[in-house]
């Protein structure tokens, strides 16, 4: 008897979950409410003044060789990985050429030894005094200590006392915005610390070290909604992408049926939820399930959740202008206000064609999250001060509003399971990682887990 199950959401997660599904041999109804696969990581086509499509994305993601699960799926999947991710060290460096810059023989030592070639590049910080340098050697010595669960969770910037401006200003902010978009003062110690020992000491295949940050060559659909779609539809999976569906009910001997906005419904014996949580919740309110205590549950532990933004400012440089780098990517001195991106890559996303810059803005100030053209101004002219950079030429200003969650002290994050037959997915649910495409795919795979193990 064929087993069926319909996944709800197109996103990583969805993905994840319905390529798992299909290789362990279930029929697979994938339906996402938008028109594009990929959800908050997908490729979007910005048309410019001269009638160009740039094939940008919806933000500006990276990887690390510690993100075992999603590096596999792409492998999976048949992705290039070689062509399509540009390996760096791990590096922090500034326009200036100062912060944390790697030694020319950090790559060639074994992934094993990872931690070694970033304690060298610590001792190289510049412009740290030496006691600053030790000082963050041995914070990062003790914080890659397995975690006790019996201790508190607190902020990470508790654990920053005693450390000097500099490192905490340097290197502890931005890595800290990088792995949990939220900010050292509201940001959990042990997820903070949980991601460091995976980042350093955690496996990675070959030939990345764990810490090696992964720059998409290519845009985001290339590396996993396109491929993944293509495989499920070779799978005979049924695909559709404006279906949204508005209602839940238990079948009347087994599975879920589930209505559409558009009238059609669909019955399936399970069902994977892998939209946004908010989302979810919606969906269970509007189909009577929260009346069960565990639902309610579910669904209050969903609405506990502070959602934030993250913005992407994609601008051109002039065409003399020359990037400062050998790496495509730098780290940026930050204000709430005046100076909100964290980080600017250097992107190429047409073969042959003049370069981006995209400018990531983490948990930006409320007045410039919902007024894009503040945010653009302000970001213009955090370029100016620290580049040196004018006249550039806007092609996109893209705000996730809801693009992650705040990780912080104590968090309680929803279940996988919501009731029998169904579950949820996503870089929300309950799990290691923070809201990250590695904990994305890692929900999706265990959702996917999950039902053949019940069936």
């Amino acid at each position: 008897m064929t087993r069926t199950v319909a996944v709800v959401g197109g996103g990583w997660a969805g993905l994840a979950a319905a390529i798992a599904a299909q290789d362990a041999g279930w029929h697979v109804t994938l339906l996402e409410a938008s028109p594009y696969w990929g959800g908050r990581a997908r490729t979007v086509p910005v048309l410019d003044e001269a009638g160009t499509t740039w094939p940008l994305d919806n933000g500006q993601h990276i990887l690390i060789g510690a993100y075992t699960a999603t590096l596999g799926l792409m492998r999976r999947l048949g992705v290039p990985l070689a062509q399509t991710l540009q390996r760096l060290p791990l590096t922090l460096r500034y326009p200036d050429g100062m912060g944390l810059v790697p030694s020319a023989w950090g790559p060639r030592l074994p992934p094993r030894l990872a931690p070694l070639a970033l304690g060298a590049a610590l001792l190289r910080a510049r412009p740290w005094p030496w006691r600053a340098r030790l000082a963050a050697l041995r914070a990062l010595a003790g914080w890659l200590r397995p975690v006790d669960a019996r201790s508190p969770d607190t902020p990470v910037a508790n654990l920053c006392a005693g450390l000097p401006d500099p490192v905490v200003r340097d290197l502890i902010e931005p890595l800290c915005v990088a792995a949990l978009n939220t900010p050292i003062d509201r940001a959990s110690a042990w997820v903070f610390r949980r991601v460091l020992r995976d980042a350093l000491l955690g496996p990675a295949p070959a030939p990345w070290a764990p810490s090696d940050l992964l720059l998409p060559r290519a845009d985001l659909g290339q590396l996993l909604p396109d491929p993944a779609i293509a495989t499920l539809r070779a799978g005979g999976a049924v695909l559709r992408t404006g279906a949204r569906v508005v209602a839940l009910q238990r079948a009347a001997g087994v599975g879920w049926w589930l209505h559409l906005a558009c009238g059609d419904t669909v019955h399936t014996q399970a069902v994977v939820l892998a939209c946004p949580v908010a989302a979810t919740a919606r969906l269970l309110a509007a189909s009577g399930l929260d009346a069960e205590p565990t639902v309610a549950a579910w669904c209050a532990t969903a609405a506990a959740l502070h959602h934030q933004p993250i913005a992407t400012v994609y601008l051109r440089p002039p065409p003399d202008w020359h990037w400062p780098a050998a790496e495509p990517m730098l780290a940026l001195h930050t204000h709430a206000v005046t100076a909100p991106a964290q980080f600017v890559f250097w992107r190429r996303p047409l073969a042959n064609s003049a370069p981006v810059l995209a400018l990531v803005a983490s948990a930006p100030a409320p007045a410039l999250a919902t007024d894009r053209s503040a945010l653009l101004r302000a970001v213009q002219e955090q370029l100016q001060r620290q580049l040196g950079l004018g006249g550039c030429t806007p092609l996109a200003t893209v705000v996730e509003k809801r693009a992650t969650f705040a990780c912080t002290p104590g968090l309680r994050r929803p279940g996988m399971h919501v009731a029998p037959g169904l579950l949820a997915a996503g870089d929300a649910i309950d799990g290691p990682y923070p809201a990250t495409l590695e904990g994305a795919v890692r929900s999706g795979l265990a959702a996917a887990a999950a039902l053949s193990a019940r069936a």
